[in-house]
């Protein structure tokens, strides 16, 4: 196959309300030289499905379409014009990621995705092998989509676009269609800290690699892994900094000079619309398992699962301060999930010393 112009594929890209649209090539990026580094330093956590053969296929997007010639990346904008978590109060509400506030993404982005490759078929020959992916797939997103020149790889880890900053899905397709490459995009962050500086926990941590970034995330010490992918207990030590963040955590990219109310691009997307929020932690605590999953189904949300949630909830209430919890948490300490006994008792325990005229922060 002849190589193309990727100007009329971004074009029909853009027309499906992709705001970010670029090709690179399928090869190995300077950042799955340095995922290898990334396992052995344990920073993925529990989270399994990272490594092993998954891990390896996540060095070539070959390895998931061995015919791949061109990898088509996209970006979708989810930031709404709300206030972001470093302009919270919290008191009686939890805060969840901005991420999550509306519908699953998947569902939107593979969608459009899948109208696109119909589009690449139909133009360019039905012999076109075509694969369709979005965040689940064995593949390095941010890489790719650096490669094709969609953004930087800033210091938060996040894909940052000089224009809309970093609040956007990613999404691929792999193609056997060759298009012409993009350039990456230049690297902006200079000499700015501010997310490092930012973050509660110090996840982000300075690496020493030949190749691949000056900076990783250790997910170990992460709000958004323990609150959404973390099965077991937060760490003790560790559950006074995660505040009121009841799932995920955005305060790397709330404090991002890219990611500013009035720089940062925001979605007409209705499926983005911010109904989850900040949702009200006496009334989340009360859910059971079937009103959690008819509430949360087709959210995000729902990847905590309901023991995970209500042990965030937990957390959160400790962490509030808020005395007229005590009767909720005394209710989440008779659960029958031991998870969920776990925290709503160190939640008790640390408004009990605030009763007793300890420091808030005491542990």
């Amino acid at each position: 196959m002849a190589l193309e112009s990727s100007s009329r594929v971004k074009q029909r890209a853009h027309e499906l309300g992709f705001e970010l649209a670029g090709v690179a090539a399928p090869g190995p990026t300077l950042e799955s030289m340095f995922y290898p580094q990334w396992l052995e330093q344990g920073y993925h956590g529990e989270m399994a499905y990272l490594a092993g053969r998954r891990g390896e296929l996540r060095a070539d997007a070959r390895s998931l379409l061995p015919s791949a010639r061109s990898v088509i990346c996209v970006g979708k904008v989810y930031n709404t014009p709300d206030p972001y978590s470093t302009d919270f109060e919290g008191g009686g509400q939890g805060w969840v990621s901005r991420y999550a506030w509306g519908e699953d993404y998947h569902g939107v982005m593979k969608s459009r995705l899948q109208e696109l490759a119909d589009w690449i078929r139909c133009e360019y020959g039905s012999g076109v092998k075509c694969k369709v992916c979005v965040d689940t797939s064995p593949l390095l997103e941010r890489a790719y989509a650096r490669s094709a020149g969609l953004g930087w790889i800033g210091k938060n880890c996040c894909l940052i676009d000089e224009q809309l900053g970093s609040w956007f899905f990613l999404g691929e397709i792999l193609t056997s269609q060759e298009f012409e490459p993009d350039d990456d995009a230049p690297y902006r962050c200079g000499t700015c800290r501010r997310c490092i500086d930012a973050c509660p926990t110090d996840a982000l941590v300075e690496v020493e690699a030949d190749t691949g970034p000056a900076y990783a995330l250790d997910s170990r010490l992460c709000i958004s892994y323990w609150t959404i992918e973390l099965r077991g207990p937060i760490p003790a030590e560790h559950r006074a900094a995660v505040g009121s963040h009841v799932f995920g955590c955005d305060i790397c990219q709330d404090v991002c000079p890219w990611n500013s109310p009035r720089r940062a691009a925001t979605s007409k997307e209705p499926s983005f619309a911010p109904e989850n929020a900040t949702p009200g932690l006496a009334e989340i605590a009360e859910l059971s398992e079937d009103e959690f999953n008819a509430r949360f189904g087709g959210s995000p949300i729902q990847r905590s699962r309901y023991a995970g949630f209500l042990r965030n909830v937990a957390v959160a209430m400790g962490n509030s301060g808020n005395l007229s919890f005590q009767e909720a948490l005394k209710k989440l300490a008779r659960s029958g999930q031991p998870l969920v006994r776990e925290h709503a008792e160190w939640a008790l325990a640390k408004l009990q010393r605030k009763t007793e005229g300890e420091s808030p922060g005491a542990e």
